[in-house]
Order: structure tokens, then C-alpha cells, then sequence
């Protein structure tokens, strides 16, 4: 993993004073640092029978398009509004900052679907705990959550609920 972190910025002060950044975009640029990234992503759903990766706007795009690929599952895009046509189902949520809220087109899991939620960076757990919700309410079953980066001490594995298990695989 040391290979993988090494590949990952760190941005003081960005977005705002007194956050710490973390930069993904040097490991999507090395082709060897994000296949072994994609990877170790993969490792803990290897026969899970994963139908379904639902990958959150907007790097959960980039790390679940490539984790559905690897699992030979489809990819489902949670967005935020005004980026889907209708018909959708929505879940608002909130963020240590605001609120946002994120959407699916209502047909975009089948009943019963193995689905799997993939975020690059777990921070408060409100964005994934809102997916989790999201994929409840269009009917898959969930196997589980994957991110990037876990950023252990704000606290959001701790909103994580039930049996499904939550896979981060670089901590802060």
C-alpha cells in the first residue's frame, strides 16, 4: 500500500484553511500505481458475486468504473441533481458543511442486485451512509462499500450500520 499512498498529494489549505487535501490525480496518472490501486480495491469482493457497482459523483466514478470493469459487474453513477433524466430516486443528506443530495434513474438496480458502493475518501460517513440509502431504496442488496481513503479520525465508519462490510484501503 506504501506504493500506492506514495502516489497520493497532499494539499494544505485547500479547499478551505485547515484542511488537508488529499490529491488522487497522480495515481490515476500512473498506469501501474492506479491497475495495483484497482486491484487491492478488488481483493476483498473477489467472490462476492457483485452485480452491481455504484460508484459516487465525482471520483467514486473514476475508482468504480474501474472496480465494476474488474469484478465483470455493471456500473451504476449515484449523481447529484440536475445530472440524470427522469424518473429518479433521491436521498438528501448532510455534509460537515451543508447538504447535498444524490440521485439514481429508479430502474438503475434490479431487486435483489449484489451491489457495491465505491467513494474515493470515507470523511464524516454522510455521502456514503446517503448511497447506502440510495441503494436500499432501489431495491439491491448490499454487500458492501469500498473507498480509497478513510479519514479516521472524523468518525464516518462509525455511521456505518449493519452486517455489510466497509473496505478502506489507505487510513489517515
Amino acid at each position: 500500500m506504501q506504493s500506492i499512498q506514495a502516489l497520493i498529494r497532499d494539499v494544505a489549505d485547500f479547499p478551505k484553511p485547515g484542511i488537508v487535501f488529499r490529491d488522487v490525480t497522480p495515481l490515476l496518472a500512473d498506469a501501474g500505481g492506479f491497475a495495483r490501486c484497482i486491484d487491492a480495491l478488488a481483493e476483498p469482493w473477489q467472490g462476492s458475486q457483485v452485480q452491481a457497482v455504484c460508484g459516487i459523483e465525482s471520483r467514486g466514478f473514476i475508482f468504480g468504473a474501474a472496480l465494476a470493469q474488474k469484478l465483470h459487474a455493471g456500473f451504476v453513477p449515484l449523481r447529484k441533481p440536475g445530472k440524470l433524466p427522469p424518473p429518479l430516486v433521491s436521498v438528501d443528506y448532510q455534509l460537515e458543511y451543508g447538504s447535498d443530495r444524490l440521485q439514481a434513474r429508479s430502474d438503475a438496480l434490479k431487486p435483489g442486485e449484489r451491489t457495491l458502493i465505491v467513494d474515493d475518501v470515507l470523511a464524516t460517513g454522510g455521502t456514503l451512509e446517503a448511497a447506502r440509502t440510495l441503494v436500499e431504496r432501489l431495491g439491491g442488496e448490499l454487500v458492501g462499500a469500498s473507498v480509497l481513503i478513510e479519514l479516521a479520525g472524523l468518525g464516518g465508519r462509525a455511521r456505518w450500520r449493519g452486517p455489510a462490510r466497509l473496505h478502506a484501503l489507505l487510513s489517515y
